[in-house]
């Protein structure tokens, strides 16, 4: 399972950032992939930039003969996708459709990150998107997803179920796991009473009630690690974190409010009787074009800035941390 959020800085600068929680990793490392890069499509899309013309992409990714797959990954224009798991209700199309732009659930992110640069660019160009279900590989088999997609001017969920293709509007600007994105949304109405706020005093006859300290307000958010209870207690937290407005500030934020959610190991067992655990935990600031990634053994916020990495090479590429 998986937790995103995105906010903006006091100057209306994007940070979005993401919880990987699984129970084993897949040699994922930070990747750029550079505008000149040419990367195979799994269809032909005769509309995609040609390479030079897209954005540069980066973000946490494995490569596969020379594809970059990306989990979660922002370009230089400020845009962000990060993909999260969905297995119940994902409903990719079975095959590529005549007379829509079709593009493989393993290629969605780079797909969006390398083609558009805004937003309001993305929600056009859906209207005429089929995901297929197509495999990189017989090893690498579909992975069942849905998206939040972000940049400063606010994010959209993106699912694919059994009755076709959503895009909703996310103003909670989080996304967790199941049900779907409209279920977890009326279900923050159940959470209206949370408060930042010290409960007041309290009569009952003669009795005056006060609270036993700071805290009290918060009395009734969930607590377990299910899809449901991650997305009312990071949105209430991502949605009351005050607004920052340094870099570094912002990065501590967006690392704190994803803290809040993150998965001990030991907590969550699977059906297979491995552990789940947040793996990494990452942000990418629109502000510098920098992204940063911390992971479960290793706490170290490292940072991986654009400016540092060589967009003349052709092909994408691991990049380490800036010193």
């Amino acid at each position: 399972m998986c937790t995103g959020i995105r906010f903006n800085d006091a100057s209306g600068k994007m940070f979005f950032g993401r919880n990987l929680d699984w129970s084993q990793g897949y040699g994922e490392q930070v990747v750029v992939t550079p505008a000149a890069a040419p990367v195979p499509a799994a269809f032909d899309r005769p509309n995609d930039p040609a390479p030079g013309v897209g954005h540069t992409v980066m973000g946490m990714a494995i490569i596969f003969q020379g594809i970059p797959l990306y989990f979660d990954c922002a370009n230089d224009a400020g845009l962000a996708v990060a993909g999260l798991n969905f297995p119940q209700s994902a409903r990719y199309a079975a095959e590529p459709q005549a007379g829509a732009t079709n593009v493989a659930a393993y290629e969605f992110p780079f797909w969006v990150t390398r083609s558009f640069a805004t937003l309001a660019e993305v929600r056009e160009a859906l209207k005429d998107v089929t995901i297929v279900a197509k495999a990189v590989n017989e090893h690498l088999p579909v992975a069942s997803l849905h998206w939040i997609i972000g940049d400063a001017t606010g994010s959209i969920v993106v699912e694919c179920m059994e009755d076709g293709l959503h895009v909703w509007e996310n103003d909670a600007d989080v996304l967790t796991n199941e049900p779907d994105f409209g279920w977890q949304r009326t279900n923050l109405r159940n959470y209206l009473t949370l408060s930042e706020n010290e409960p007041a005093h309290a009569a009952w006859g003669a009795a005056e009630l006060a609270p036993f300290g700071s805290g009290m307000g918060m009395q009734g958010v969930p607590g377990d690690y299910s899809g449901p209870a991650r997305f009312v207690k990071v949105a209430f937290v991502n949605n009351h974190y005050p607004t920052q407005e340094s870099e570094a500030a912002n990065v501590t934020r967006l690392f704190r409010t994803l803290a809040s959610v993150a998965v001990p190991e030991g907590s969550v067992r699977m059906a297979d009787g491995s552990f789940e655990k947040t793996l990494y935990t990452s942000c990418f600031s629109a502000a510098s074009l920098t992204y940063y990634h911390a992971a479960y053994d290793d706490l170290a916020v490292r940072a991986y800035p654009l400016a540092g990495c060589d967009l003349s090479r052709t092909e994408p590429y691991v990049i380490a941390p800036a010193a």
